[in-house]
């Protein structure tokens, strides 16, 4: 079975991946058949062939789910169209506070209708 995956490049700590075109059995690093691109998650700079992944999984190849994420998610022109999230994390005493002014104010609005 021919898999579309990913092979680890780069040292300790900072991965590079090749997105490869390879035969199951074979290692992580084994030879592929083919070289559809590259991603770096740390910076999120990717460039994909995409048609040529849509060739080879319309000829049975199966995507890992990482791939599969990366083509789904690939622009035209194969660069990574990589949403930042705006979403703020807060502490847990942060939460705690803001949910102990929610209650608050809930309790005015409770005495005011009074």
């Amino acid at each position: 079975m021919v898999k579309i995956r990913l092979k680890r490049l780069g040292y300790k700590k900072n991965p590079h991946f090749r997105v490869v075109v390879i035969n199951s059995k074979e290692k992580r690093q084994g030879s592929p058949i083919v070289e559809l691109g590259y991603y770096n998650p740390k910076t999120k700079d990717m460039k994909l062939n995409k048609e040529l992944a849509q060739e080879w999984i319309s000829k049975g190849a199966q995507p890992s789910e990482t791939v599969q994420y990366l083509i789904n998610n690939c622009n035209d022109d194969g660069t990574l169209n990589y949403k930042k999230s705006t979403k703020e994390k807060l502490s847990k005493k942060a939460l705690a506070k803001a949910q102990a002014a929610k209650e608050e104010e809930k309790s005015e609005e409770a005495k005011a209708e009074a």
